[in-house]
């Protein structure tokens, strides 16, 4: 049975919008709105532990006008669902936050825990994949956190990484280009929380990279002249490649990675720091299951809460 559902993603760099018709047990979704907007609504948290009052009316700006996409669309309230993630776990006005969306798209946000929102990540990035190539590794590179998740059909091990590509941005990556020091500060912590993590690198057979920093580095490695989604899903390519352009986007100045075609200008300031996490990520998995590939997805968290809420109905 298809069902029409609206899904929300708000993280720490972005707010986004699926809205798609979904028949669960088929395991198929038509996509009728995907929408991206950088509303940096974590600008700041990792320091002052509250959200800005300029990200918060970014926030609600964005919302105002995904919220009557849904409406147009016709979607049951009850088929609806906000997910907040890295940034609105760590702030102490999340009342405000909640009050805003509430009124606006008429259900409270989902703050989920960061295992939570590696499993939905997961459920999106592998559901075409099938069996084939398990284990997955899925990695999912926001704006406050990262998380790993390892399965097969199943989620089998998850973490989430306090490393993502605002906070290091606004940690450590202070010059144009960064300086040798910032970046092994930033290099560090992302090393120190991939060495805490107890998630059994060495069975991946599958690398899948997804969110909007990983797809960036996709089109940085294509060459792209434009970001064009439909050139994204699915790519394959070999790790080294793809290291190569975490390097160049990392070296880059704010100029340089301006005039590139396929970033979007609210990632300019922060791609670098996603390059950087990324190819940490890679060499790691590399080093310690032997992938020679890694494979791009633009399904991901939305995917995944789409078709839990349609599982539902």
């Amino acid at each position: 049975m298809t069902r029409r559902v609206a899904a929300v993603d708000c993280g720490t760099n972005s707010l986004r919008l699926l809205v798609a018709d979904v028949d669960a047990a088929a395991g198929t979704s038509v996509e009728l709105e995907r929408t991206m907007e950088v509303v940096r609504l974590g600008q700041g948290v990792d320091r002052t532990g509250v959200f800005a009052p300029e990200a918060l009316q970014r926030t609600f700006s964005a919302l105002d006008r995904a919220a009557e996409l849904v409406r147009r669309h016709g979607v049951d309230p009850a088929a609806v669902r906000f997910v907040a993630t890295s940034a609105s776990r760590d702030v102490a006005n999340r009342d405000e936050f909640a009050a805003g969306v509430l009124s606006r798209l008429g259900v409270l946000p989902d703050v989920v825990t960061g295992e939570e929102e590696a499993a939905l990540g997961f459920a999106g990035a592998t559901r075409e994949l099938g069996g084939a190539g398990a284990p997955f590794l899925v990695v999912d590179l926001g704006g406050g956190s990262t998380e790993l998740v390892l399965g097969e059909r199943d989620v089998e091990s998850a973490r989430s990484l306090d490393v993502g590509s605002v906070r290091l941005t606004e940690r450590h990556l202070h010059d144009d280009p960064p300086t040798p020091a910032q970046v092994a500060a930033a290099r560090a912590d992302v090393e120190a929380a991939l060495a805490g993590s107890d998630v059994p690198l060495a069975r991946t057979r599958t690398l899948v990279g997804v969110a909007g920093s990983i797809t960036t580095i996709t089109a940085a490695a294509l060459d792209l002249a434009q970001y064009v989604p439909g050139a994204l899903h699915g790519v394959r390519l070999p790790v080294a490649q793809v290291r190569d352009a975490c390097d160049r986007l990392l070296r880059a100045t704010r100029a340089e990675r301006a005039a590139l075609p396929f970033v979007h200008p609210g990632r300019v300031d922060v791609i670098g720091a996603g390059a950087l996490v990324w190819r940490a990520v890679l060499e790691r998995v590399e080093a310690e299951a032997g992938i020679t590939e890694v494979v791009t997805s633009e399904h991901d968290l939305l995917d995944g809460i789409a078709f839990g809420l349609a599982g539902n109905g």
